[in-house]
């Protein structure tokens, strides 16, 4: 297990990376450290890796802490964006490298049969003779990926590991180490920008804002259950729609269209609705197309995605988003009628703190 302990890390020009972090990831599980560029994640990775040192708290590998621990001694894996294969090397050789250096190196043949023992397992046993010129950039991945499994680490940090391959080469290569650290049993941690891809491959998710952890949960109840304004914004694609109301009694108000609370489900309540200014929150699969309409819009635009298509429409003089089957035949210009499904209505005050 890692225990990441008020965790805090300061650089010398002030900038306050990470603000006091804490968590705890369990044996043999994927975690995905997921959020927008300068969030913290890839100071966290470096923290754990032992690349950065903390301004404050305390980072333990099951009972022992690592503050202080030189990287090589900490018993991580660690593959990075750009791969960091040796150019010179064949990929045997670049597997066997970590194997035959340091205080626990092998003999050769040792080293070389650890190494074609990860090779099979990553499927890479046909590339043995080539060199990183010579591979593409998924099979250059395998390869560092297989690198680092082959010094049978405790846990296995991947830095973006992803972000310089194609889209199809991404989903085929995230189903692949999904299998394969479940396979082996590894703690892995995921470093990403991409909800789709923490989404896919995780057991849990640390979503971050500003050195701060808004959320860590399993992937659907980042979706589902988002516990702030920001989370709910960030997950979701297309995102969440938000509209301004105005309480008033027991029914809130907009130009376009109200909502009666009193159909809201009273056990999603996370507190009293004291003020008057709400930031209600709409996905785009939950606003309805209807013949007996809540409100109308003319839709503006049509986006094509596969099977479904996204509606873009005003409401309320916002831009807003429906997602619905293409079967449906709706048009540029077109006017038509909207419903709302109450099971996917969220409530946040001005602040962000969700209260629905």
């Amino acid at each position: 297990m890692i225990h990441i302990e008020k965790l805090k890390k300061v650089y010398s020009n002030g900038y306050e990376a990470l603000k006091s972090i804490d968590l705890k990831i369990n044996e043999g599980e994927l975690v995905c450290l997921l959020g927008p560029s300068g969030c913290g994640k890839t100071t966290i990775l470096n923290l754990l890796a032992g690349l950065l040192d903390p301004s404050d708290g305390d980072i333990r590998f099951g009972n022992e802490s690592v503050i202080g621990k030189h990287p090589k001694d900490r018993g991580i894996g660690l593959v990075f964006q750009n791969y960091a294969l040796y150019p010179h090397m064949t990929v045997l050789e670049n597997v066997m490298f970590p194997l035959t250096v340091g205080k626990n190196k092998k003999t050769k043949s040792e080293a070389m049969e650890i190494a074609k023992k990860y090779m099979k397992i990553t499927s890479i046993e046909e590339l043995a003779d080539k060199k990183p010129g010579e591979m593409s950039g998924g099979q250059q991945q395998r390869v560092a990926i297989t690198r680092a499994l082959v010094q049978n680490p405790r846990i296995l940090l991947l830095d973006e590991p992803l972000s310089n391959l194609d889209a199809r080469l991404r989903l085929k290569i995230r189903e692949e180490i999904r299998r394969l650290v479940k396979e082996i049993g590894i703690t892995t941690i995921f470093v990403t920008h991409d909800q789709e891809e923490a989404l896919s491959i995780s057991d849990r998710i640390v979503l971050m804002n500003e050195g701060i952890v808004q959320q860590f949960d399993i992937p659907q109840n980042l979706y589902l259950e988002p516990e702030n304004l920001f989370v709910a914004k960030f997950m979701g694609n297309p995102i969440i729609n938000l509209i301004d109301m105005k309480k008033d009694g027991n029914v809130l108000k907009s130009k376009d269209f109200n909502i009666d609370l009193n159909l809201l489900n009273k056990d999603r309540f996370k507190g009293e609705l004291t003020e008057v200014n709400y930031i209600v929150g709409i996905r785009p699969e939950y606003f309805e197309l209807s013949t007996n309409p809540l409100f109308t819009a003319e839709v503006e635009s049509i986006e094509l995605i596969g099977k479904d298509c996204i509606i873009n429409f005003n409401v309320n003089e916002t831009n807003a988003k429906s997602i619905t089957d293409i079967s449906k035949k709706v048009s540029e210009g077109d006017k038509i009628g909207f419903d709302i499904d109450y099971n996917g209505i969220y409530l946040f005050q001005e602040n962000g703190v969700r209260v629905y």
